[in-house]
């Protein structure tokens, strides 16, 4: 498994060098370059990519804030642009813009065309297209994943996975169902604490490690700070999580 961080966890900081520092010092194995704050341009892409190479650390993905359904096909041939300009192996979007029991069969429709689509263009660039794991979305549980997957049919089509915090059993079934189509992994600490909060209980993030680890899992876990550190996020506070990070998945494999 790789370790790295999303860029918009440090979206107070605007110089894509200082924010390849910051992943230096830490050694991080990947970074996802986030489009809303540092990556919005091919040019900047080129900038970025050129940073990380000297650095020596892959990124692994563009986190960019398309939305399946709204068949903006321009925006999104821009977007792969980007991504392939950044050398990034996949692009993060959503999925809808509405729970998956929310969503009627026009919507469930378009959507799918929609994501035909996108993955047919994202081909072309040698990009997996992977959808966040997010409520509010149509990714918002395992079987509506497994279904829409199924319909849309093509092979660089994948998905993130993001805890729920509070539904164990939940988090530990849509592991293993879904693994093989599992790109990375969103490891948020601090929207884990605002979650469970006042019942904070550590020893979630340790099960669905061990699980990831049970079944295989190879891919990216990228932590990401959201809320107030997503605004005031020092790069200490990275820094030891990532560490505690990797020390656990040291003593569970």
């Amino acid at each position: 498994m790789k370790t790295g961080f999303t860029t918009t966890s440090f979206r107070q900081i605007r110089n894509l060098q200082k924010i390849v520092d910051i992943a230096a010092d830490m050694k991080a194995d990947c970074i996802e370059w986030g489009g809303d704050i540092h990556v919005k341009d091919v040019k900047t892409a080129e900038y970025a990519k050129k940073l990380c190479d000297k650095a020596g650390i892959p990124v692994s993905s563009y986190g960019s804030y398309y939305r399946i359904g709204s068949k903006k096909t321009d925006e999104w041939k821009n977007i792969c642009l980007i991504a392939h300009a950044l050398g990034a192996e996949s692009v993060r979007v959503w999925l809808g813009t509405k729970d998956s029991e929310k969503t009627d069969a026009a919507t469930y429709k378009n959507i799918v065309e929609d994501a035909k689509n996108i993955c047919k263009i994202a081909q072309q660039y040698n990009l997996t297209v992977c959808c966040e794991c997010h409520d509010n979305t149509y990714n918002n549980n395992t079987d509506a994943f497994l279904n829409i997957r199924k319909d849309i049919d093509c092979p660089n089509f994948k998905t993130y996975f993001q805890s729920r915090y509070r539904r164990r059993k939940y988090d530990l079934d849509r592991i293993e169902r879904t693994l093989p189509f599992v790109e990375s992994v969103h490891i948020s600490y601090s929207e884990q604490r605002r979650e469970q909060f006042p019942k904070h209980d550590p020893s979630h993030m340790d099960a669905l490690l061990a699980k990831l680890i049970e079944c295989g899992f190879d891919g990216n876990l990228l932590i990401e700070y959201t809320y107030l550190f997503g605004r005031f996020g020092l790069p200490c506070c990275m820094k030891t999580d990532m560490g505690k990070l990797r020390k656990k998945v040291e003593e569970l494999q």
